[in-house]
């Protein structure tokens, strides 16, 4: 089996797995019980990174399964090189989600059990892992120079500003409410985004680039 023929089996699950934890969290379904965390149902869940990058994920991988369909079928000579640049932005943020799930909210609320839970479970482990191995493995390319990995803090930065935002007009004495900083970046005060802002975008330009490096691996060969 070619890689492309892979590459879009494992991007029609990406797609089936964000329609169907979407339509979870939207209705507040859930099937594993469990203490609630990071989850809003209806239009507030739009408000997690977790669900804004794993709904972004779920729209390139369709594209992608679409050019890939054309591509096996013989309507197209190659796919497009800017659908690699946007897989390699939805890949770094869906990353970028799975570890901050597991090396900083998972050992915040000291279970990182709770964090998988429900919807939580294919948005935060799910969908990660399949769009890393997808874009790793079975779409390998070397059509983005090194200056693309830098396009992979787009999605990082604009999620950001609305973040911080948000933080800023519902400060109450210096103190932010959880309801509103929900992802604990700015509980030991507002001056702490001067270190969580610059280390978020690092950490976000660090898993663009290796998975770059990852993806061109092959071709170079």
């Amino acid at each position: 089996m070619s890689k492309y023929k892979i590459s879009l089996i494992l991007n029609i699950i990406i797609v089936i797995i964000v329609i169907g934890a979407s339509i979870m969290m939207f209705t507040g379904f859930r099937f594993m019980p469990g203490e609630i965390i990071l989850e809003s149902n209806k239009l507030g869940m739009f408000k997690f990174f977790t669900v804004d990058s794993n709904l972004f994920m779920g729209i390139i991988s369709l594209i992608f399964a679409i050019y890939e369909i054309r591509l096996l079928k013989g309507c197209i000579d190659e796919i497009p090189r800017y659908m690699y640049i946007l897989k390699l932005m939805a890949t770094t943020s869906v990353t970028l989600t799975f570890i901050v799930v597991f090396a900083y909210l998972g050992p915040l609320v000291g279970n990182i059990y709770l964090m998988i839970l429900n919807s939580n479970l294919f948005f935060h482990l799910l969908v990660p892992l399949f769009s890393m191995f997808t874009f790793i493995f079975f779409e390998r390319n070397n059509k983005m120079p090194l200056k693309y990995s830098f396009y992979g803090l787009i999605p990082v930065i604009m999620y950001g500003l609305y973040y911080l935002i948000n933080v800023l007009i519902h400060m109450n004495n210096g103190i932010v409410s959880p309801v509103y900083d929900f992802y604990y970046f700015v509980q030991n005060g507002i001056w702490t985004a001067i270190i969580v802002v610059p280390v978020m975008f690092i950490i976000s330009h660090i898993i663009s680039l290796i998975l770059w490096r990852f993806n061109r691996i092959k071709s170079n060969n």
